[in-house]
């Protein structure tokens, strides 16, 4: 009866490690998956610089690759986190949420310092232009798409009014870029799409009628004519 309980024990460790095994792999296998997507991805991003010297295309293809698994260690760091403070301190609402405020803050900080010193990398590679480019791109370029649709929407525009839609645009696309997921980069954009709507309809335009107008001379000019 020993011999069949050390032998089940043993066989019970055996198992153990398996699972371990198992497990780390996995997770080597998804990190992979991961950094392969981020390499093609920042790939996709440089191929737009037009980067005729083939050391410096990888160095800002490597510099941008970088700048997204920054980003996810901070992210996944301070998931963890969360779990943790959600844990030690769920049934004290205040202390849980004063060590979630302190965390949020903790986490920006280490992005926006990120943030800059990634500028400041790409500034010495590339020209002020490539590097609104490389912002695009990590955006999916939704500053200029949405810039372009207001023009169309509303083209009797103040240049005034102009500016500060693209002033805000721009202000969108820096918070954009740090997101951790696409739909939180969309987000950033809506959000300031909701305070310049604000701002024209203060201005005296009718937002809902400036689209339905604009959806109607988009579906004029799809019409095929006789």
């Amino acid at each position: 009866m020993k011999r069949i309980n050390l032998l089940a024990l043993a066989m019970f460790f055996v198992s153990i490690a398996v699972t371990e095994v198992r497990a780390q792999e996995q997770s080597a296998d998804k990190q992979l998956a991961y950094q392969k997507m981020i390499n093609q991805r920042a790939y996709k991003i440089t191929a737009t610089l037009g980067i005729a010297d083939s050391a410096k295309f990888y160095r800002v293809n490597r510099i941008i690759a970088n700048q997204y698994t920054g980003l996810n260690d901070i992210y996944t760091q301070r998931d963890q986190q969360i779990k943790e403070v959600k844990a030690t301190a769920a049934d004290n609402k205040d202390a849980a949420k004063a060590r979630l405020d302190k965390l949020t803050a903790e986490v920006q900080a280490k992005v926006d310092k990120r943030h800059a010193l990634y500028l400041d990398s790409l500034s010495m590679l590339l020209s002020a232009e490539q590097v609104d480019k490389v912002k695009d791109g990590m955006t999916y370029n939704v500053k200029n798409v949405t810039y372009k649709a207001y023009n169309q929407m509303m083209p009797d525009l103040t240049a005034e009014q102009k500016s500060q839609i693209l002033q805000w645009l721009i202000e969108a696309r820096e918070h954009s870029m740090d997101a951790e997921t696409s739909e939180k980069k969309h987000a950033w954009f809506g959000k300031y799409k909701g305070r310049i709507n604000n701002y024209l309809s203060k201005a005296g335009i009718d937002m809902k009628k400036a689209e339905a107008d604009w959806q109607e001379r988009i579906k004029a000019q799809a019409t095929p004519k006789n």
